[in-house]
């Protein structure tokens, strides 16, 4: 089993940039593949960016390509997600995902999910 923690959401102005970070509680974190997803209100929960076992291979939404990147480091137990570019239709609660099945964008292949963290941006 996993247990996701998402950091680092808070309130920025268009343009501006952010870092979140998902810490898996886990001794077999290589196993998983990470994923990000979000859902702004009135929408449902929606794909970001994810992340292989490895580290190798990065997946990206297209309203986010260009703008986000997704690191994960393995010795930290850690991915983030670098935010650049920030717009108002970003704004939603995001939330970090561990998955055990083989990598998809689908939120119902996700096993373990951390509690979100919001992120808000100001036009």
């Amino acid at each position: 089993q996993a247990q996701v923690v998402a950091s680092g959401g808070g309130l920025v102005q268009t343009g501006d940039s952010l870092r979140l970070s998902c810490a898996a509680s886990t001794r077999t974190f290589s196993n998983y593949n990470m994923g990000w997803f979000r859902r702004a209100p009135g929408k449902e929960r929606e794909f970001v960016a994810g992340v292989s076992r490895s580290g190798d291979r990065t997946y990206y939404a297209d309203s986010v390509k260009g703008r986000f990147t997704l690191s994960r480091d393995l010795a930290k137990n850690t991915v983030y997600l670098q935010m650049n570019s920030l717009k108002p239709e970003d704004t939603a609660l995001y939330y970090c995902a561990a998955s055990l099945s083989n990598f998809t964008t689908s939120r119902w292949t996700y096993d373990y999910w951390g509690q979100g963290t919001q992120v808000t941006v100001s036009s």
